[in-house]
């Protein structure tokens, strides 16, 4: 890897914590410096001021920082789109500023899940809640203020960090004879370390291949599949139960099919991406 200095930002959600916990030798060498939220807050000028006084000129900010309630934004919606939206005009501003490359997560959530085939950056974002509006207004404000950004779209991350999908399953299954899970919600779970090494390798080729990525595992799951295979690994005894959105209602609509095509990620920098249920056995 080429020598760069790399500040992360949102550093104790469970991508941050992931990028810390892979990169334990190349992060002196290399000079990565992580910043939590309490310790930099995106939504404040002042803040990001501080961030690039205190390092100046960094060749690569990495933007973990993300209000990822999705049912929560429904209510909190100024705060969501503080996050998400507004934060990311000043952020990409010094950015441009200094000449630094802003690697930014974004997510499948901009879709509305109406077309039923992987979804490429070139089709049209139509998000069906706060948080996926939030997170595209996101998107938009990079590709207005700057030109050398990455923007890596991604879907169902879980990791063994912080509170996702997989803790949530294994703590009701572990306390559950039965549980139900939606099973007409389609998209790929995502293990963080995917997405950790699309990180690593756009900072170690040096890309200036900018724009708009997906960037997710590879195979097609339902929600229940992903939660069927988790009690399968753990070897719980647990039934996982099939259901309809329908019979779960939640205050923030979810779009019923998200799978990304990783085809343009996968040519350009010539990396492969493992199966679902093969990073699943990884994090287990």
């Amino acid at each position: 890897m080429k020598s760069a200095k790399i500040l992360v930002l949102g550093a104790n959600g469970q991508l941050g914590k992931s990028l810390q916990t892979r990169l334990p030798n190349q992060a002196s060498q290399n000079n990565w410096k992580f910043y939590t939220s309490s310790e930099i807050d995106i939504t404040k000028t002042d803040e990001i001021d501080r961030l690039f006084k205190s390092d100046p000129s960094p060749q690569y900010i990495v933007n973990c920082a993300a209000y990822t309630q999705v049912d929560k934004a429904e209510k909190e919606v100024d705060k969501a789109r503080n996050v998400n939206a507004l934060a990311l005009d000043y952020l990409s501003e010094k950015c441009s500023i200094y000449g630094s490359t802003l690697i930014h997560i974004s997510t499948d959530f901009v879709f509305d899940g109406k077309i039923s085939r992987p979804l490429k950056e070139t089709d049209t974002p139509r998000p069906i809640n706060v948080y996926g509006q939030t997170k595209r207004e996101g998107e938009q404000r990079i590709d207005h203020h700057l030109q050398n950004y990455f923007i890596l779209r991604t879907g169902w991350l879980y990791s063994r960090f912080n509170k996702n999908f997989l803790q949530t399953i294994l703590h009701l299954a572990q306390n559950n004879e039965t549980i139900k899970i939606v099973a007409d919600q389609i998209g790929t779970p995502t293990h963080t370390l995917v997405l950790v090494e699309a990180i690593q390798t756009i900072i170690q080729t040096g890309s200036t291949a900018y724009g708009l990525y997906h960037i997710a595992n590879e195979g097609v799951a339902s929600w229940y599949d992903f939660a069927h295979e988790i009690v399968n690994q753990a070897q719980l005894p647990c039934r996982v139960l099939p259901i309809s959105t329908k019979e779960y209602p939640t205050p923030a609509k979810r779009p019923p099919f998200s799978v990304l095509d990783k085809a343009k990620f996968k040519a350009r920098f010539h990396q492969q991406l493992p199966h679902w249920k093969d990073s699943l056995g990884d994090c287990f």
